[in-house]
């Protein structure tokens, strides 16, 4: 009796769990990093599912993010280059390969929203047998929507948005790649929200701070920890052409009061550039003279038109990513508000992003209509629009808020600003061995606070250079639970993830990710006792940059032997010098690391030639590569 009910129980709960609805991956979020994950992994046999709760795939990069920030093109490479690299052909294919189109889409980085979700779509569909996307998938982060057993995730239960049923997904690996960090948390991973102190990790730029743009110090910064989250916006697509230009409405609940603000702002030239510290108030007055005689402003520093309300890159075809202005007091961020985001629920984010699309919305028409304004700069500020052959579905308008940060976990590595900067002027940041990929954007962060009076900008809004750095495996895994990537909503600290928070080091994380989950599976272990070499060694013939050297790149015989070596400690500086002949004390250095001593005359044998020995060396003690 006891073998014939175990046996109903299981019938009844396949019934109840439909084949389909079992994966090798189940991966929550179809951002960047999901798409990523779900394609690695599919390269290696694995099939996943991605679970999106709109009803389209892209992220950002496909809701207006066109201007791919990262600062060294060539740091992150693998699967974030393949996506630029299709994104160059498509304009190529369309457009001709001189047209100003493909000029225009700087090798790939810049793209209109709608053609890097076409990118994603053929990268998915290449992977149609292994890779199943569903759309209007909603998880919310609940202790109810989520069974865990002996450390492992075994299943998640998902909100299917048309239909309003619960749908329940097993899977050997769960991928959270939410912005938020919904499914991470649901699984009870340690996180953080808010900024840490100055004191705690010795950042720059941490707790409370006030800066002119860029980074020159100001009164008013305590460096002291707080609940804060730096803010979210809208990343625009606009336009200038009249034949493809939606204008501005004006939202049915605007309110004037809360753009006032930017008509002394105007008149006067106020902004929160470094150059402001030599401006006077007779400066000010002035430039309101010369304005009201209908010219532009001309304080150091300022802008006119569009430009004092959004920072513009342009596109094909006459569009631009518009983003928040951070020479401005008032622009499309909107502090404070966004700070319950990161764990509330969606029903509460659904309300606060159609606040910021009113919010967005009323500050346009404020500036093209406002008769206060001077009405020079309300002409210049009206020829610009959305852009109407994007979002045809959402009133041109993008589909999804830019969260720039949401929870941040405490992972297996604890990502820092101190391993983004150089341990010494010209030197490299720290060298993680573990590394998945390179990656390389200033240490970045918007306000976290709106306009208060006498300061000379916003709190919290920064930025740091770096220096190209390595990304350790250990800032997607979790200490505790077996089977839980993080690719997206990374272990670090404010200052840490703000560099860390790019859709390229994403896609990297993500195709990272991938691969890992995969080796776990094929070798039955957790993932964080995945092999790293191993790893790394997919990684590396799939032409991902690990470690950063300006003189090799990717399809140079050498990449592999120079990742794997510079890994290893034998290549500490930005070039890896390979045809210049070995010194002695280099020879020397080298066959202590290896163990061995190396045949070769300082001054005649290349540098290359001693790595290539070395590097069969290592193959023949790992049985690697």
């Amino acid at each position: 009796m006891k073998r014939n009910g175990l046996l109903i129980l299981l019938l009844f709960l396949s019934s109840n769990l439909p084949a389909q609805n079992s994966f090798d991956l189940v991966i929550v979020g179809g951002n960047p990093g999901g798409i990523m994950a779900a394609i690695a992994a599919a390269r290696q046999g694995k099939t996943s599912v991605i679970l999106e709760r709109t009803n389209h795939i892209g992220g950002l990069p496909a809701n207006g993010l066109g201007a791919t920030d990262i600062a060294t093109r060539e740091a992150t490479t693998g699967l974030f280059s393949e996506f630029t690299s299709r994104i160059r052909q498509y304009y190529i294919s369309h457009y001709g390969a001189d047209s100003p189109q493909v000029k225009t889409c700087s090798n790939g980085f810049h793209f209109e929203p709608s053609v890097a979700a076409r990118i994603f779509e053929e990268m998915l569909n290449e992977q149609k047998e292994k890779i199943t996307v569903r759309l209007m998938r909603q998880f919310d982060a609940e202790n109810k929507n989520i069974c865990i057993r002996n450390d492992r995730i075994e299943s998640i239960c998902i909100l299917n948005r048309e239909n309003g049923q619960k749908e329940t997904y097993q899977g050997k690996i769960f991928i959270d790649a939410t912005y938020e960090g919904d499914l991470g948390a649901a699984a009870g991973v340690p996180f953080r929200v808010g900024r840490e102190s100055r004191e705690e990790f010795n950042e720059p730029g941490a707790g409370r701070t006030y800066e002119y743009w860029k980074s020159l110090p100001a009164d008013g910064s305590t460096g002291q920890a707080d609940n804060a989250v730096q803010a979210y916006n809208y990343r625009l697509c606009l336009t200038n052409d009249p034949k493809n230009m939606v204008p501005f409405t004006r939202p049915d609940n605007y309110n004037r009061d809360e753009y006032v603000s930017l008509i002394e702002d105007v008149w006067t030239g106020r902004n929160t550039q470094r150059a402001m510290l030599k401006v006077t108030n007779e400066m000010l007055e002035e430039n309101r003279r010369h304005i009201a005689k209908g010219n532009r402003t001309k304080l150091p520093g300022d802008s006119w038109g569009i430009w004092k309300l959004s920072s513009l890159v342009n596109l094909p075809n006459q569009k631009t990513d518009g983003n928040n202005q951070h020479a401005a007091f008032l622009s499309t961020d909107l502090p404070e508000e966004n700070w319950p985001w990161p764990t509330s629920s969606w029903e509460w984010r659904d309300k606060f992003a159609k606040r910021l699309k009113d919010y967005t919305l009323g500050l346009f028409w404020f500036a093209q209509h406002d008769k206060e304004l001077p009405s020079h700069f309300r002409k210049e500020m009206l020829k610009w629009g959305l852009a109407k052959d994007e979002y045809p579905d959402n009133e041109s308008f993008p589909r999804q808020v830019y969260v720039r940060e949401g929870r941040r976990f405490e992972g297996v590595y604890f990502f820092t600003a101190a391993d983004a900067l150089p341990v010494s002027p010209g030197k490299r940041p720290p060298l993680h061995s573990s590394s998945v990929t390179a990656s390389h954007y200033a240490l970045d962060s918007h306000a976290a606070r709106k306009r208060e009076t006498g300061r000379v900008h916003l709190d919290g809004f920064i930025s740091y250079p770096t220096a190209v750095y390595t990304v350790p495996l250990g800032v997607i895994l979790p200490k505790d639970v077996d089977n839980l990537l993080l690719p997206v909503p990374v272990s670090g600290s404010h200052i840490g993830f703000s560099t860390l928070r790019m859709e390229p080091c994403w896609m990297a994380l993500g195709q990272a990710a991938g691969i890992t989950a995969a080796l776990a599976i094929d070798k039955g272990v957790k993932v964080r006792n995945v092999d790293i070499p191993s790893l790394q060694d997919i990684l590396i013939k799939q032409k991902a940059t690990l470690i950063y050297f300006r003189d090799v790149k990717p399809t140079d015989d050498a990449f592999p032997l120079v990742q794997y070596l510079g890994l290893r400690g034998y290549l500490p500086d930005w070039n890896a010098s390979l045809q210049q002949p070995i010194d002695e004390s280099t020879l020397r250095n080298w066959s202590n690391l290896c163990g061995t001593q190396l045949k070769a005359t300082p001054g005649q044998t290349t540098r290359l030639k001693v790595l290539t020995d070395i590097y069969k060396l290592q193959s023949e003690r790992t049985g690697l590569f």
